[in-house]
């Protein structure tokens, strides 16, 4: 029988500027903006700011209103991908199979660890014990047999709690819960859900997976069928085999702005990127992923070019280009992924493919790298070249 922990940081950016400032410990902290950031909306309110209201997604003026006594803080990206990596660690002492989600949750696949590590509840009581003792932060954990219904029962007993079900027992777990707690299932189908008067995942349960279709969509429709039968709803798909890598990054809200979202894409294109020039290899290859809030649509490609990709520019230009083909405008998206498909590197070519200026560039790529695994705290980063549309 498979085993899964689905673990999920606490408020995880907000934890993370009170751990860095003790000041802050106790006071509702606020990440995403300031005040006067008319823009900007709540990417992270700690449990003290949750009390007046503020939730993710928000706007900041809202929260301004709802908490006035709140510190404000735009965030320090680098600065919870540096704890994100030391949390990724500790998972990594569990079982080699950590499928990270995000910057603040994973997958740890705990199959067959017993001899290890002992029963799965204690496994994962002994996960989050090392977590608080090795970074300082508190996670909650969720127990099941399949990556679905743990990733919800994560969320069932925060903060720092541990929720298990039971093998055999996700159809009665997710009988038990209302609507609401459908993950994948965003604003719009729980309209939807509310216009038809079903209140809890029972009233979906009497349905047959033809009539949700007719109901929701095929894609949606097959999704809820399973979702409320405690089986594996979605695949969270791992990166392609060893022959590639990938970065993803689900969203606390959709994003419309595609400024926004093509800066996300760029955050993306830079993690796999590193990434990639910590290796023997090189790619011709890019592959998107773009999942839309409505519907719970998702759908992706893959290019490839004659010549390797020798630096973030290049890659990004690349999988913008990709992303924009395949973009619906209009359409909120919820999650984005990026990736490259590996191939061994040709050094006797590395001369031939590169003018001066991207070999520049090159040289440049690999200081950063250097100098940030020499020196973690430095945290440097290439900034994005903003690409603009022809009209």
């Amino acid at each position: 029988m498979k085993c899964f922990i689905h673990a999920d940081m606490d408020a995880f950016y907000a934890s993370v500027e009170q751990l860095d400032h003790p000041e802050y410990r106790g006071k509702p902290v606020i990440v995403g903006g300031l005040p006067g950031d008319r823009r900007s909306v709540v990417s992270t309110a700690s449990y003290e700011a949750r009390r007046y209201g503020v939730r993710s997604a928000m706007p900041i003026v809202q929260a301004a209103r709802l908490c006035p006594g709140g510190v404000f803080i735009r965030g320090n990206m680098e600065r919870y991908r540096e704890k994100s990596r030391e949390v990724m660690d500790v998972f990594a002492g569990f079982s080699p199979e950590v499928r990270q989600l995000s910057v603040d949750e994973a997958f740890i696949d705990i199959t067959g660890t017993e001899k290890l590590f002992g029963p799965p509840e204690e496994t994962a009581r002994k996960l989050k014990r090392r977590v608080r003792e090795e970074t300082g932060l508190t996670v909650s954990a969720g127990l099941a047999s399949n990556k679905y219904v743990a990733k919800i029962a994560s969320g069932m007993s925060k903060p720092d709690g541990l929720f298990a079900v039971p093998p055999g027992g996700e159809a009665a777990f997710m009988l038990g819960l209302p609507v609401g707690k459908i993950w994948g299932a965003g604003a719009k189908t729980q309209e939807a859900f509310a216009r038809r008067g079903y209140t809890t995942c029972a009233d979906l349960h009497q349905f047959s997976e033809d009539v949700l279709a007719g109901m929701f969509g095929d894609s949606l429709g097959a999704f809820l069928y399973r979702a409320v039968r405690g089986e594996e709803a979605e695949t969270f798909e791992t990166e392609r085999g060893t022959h590639s890598m990938s970065a993803e990054r689900t969203f606390p809200f959709d994003l419309y702005d595609e400024f926004e979202i093509e800066t996300q894409l760029f955050a993306l294109a830079s993690e796999v990127f590193f990434r990639l020039l910590q290796t023997s290899f090189q790619s011709r290859t890019v592959f998107i992923k773009i999942r839309y809030g409505e519907g719970f649509y998702t759908e992706g490609g893959q290019e490839t070019f004659r010549d390797p990709l020798g630096t973030l520019n290049e890659f990004y230009e690349k999988l913008l280009a990709l992303f924009r083909k395949k973009y619906r405008p209009g359409k909120g998206v919820r999650l984005l992924g990026a990736g490259a498909a590996l191939e061994a590197r040709n050094p006797a070519r590395q001369g031939e493919l590169f003018d001066e200026s991207n070999e520049k560039q090159r040289r440049l790529e690999q200081s950063i790298l250097e100098i940030n695994a020499q020196f973690p705290q430095a945290a440097l980063r290439r900034g994005r070249l903003i690409t603009l549309r022809r009209r």
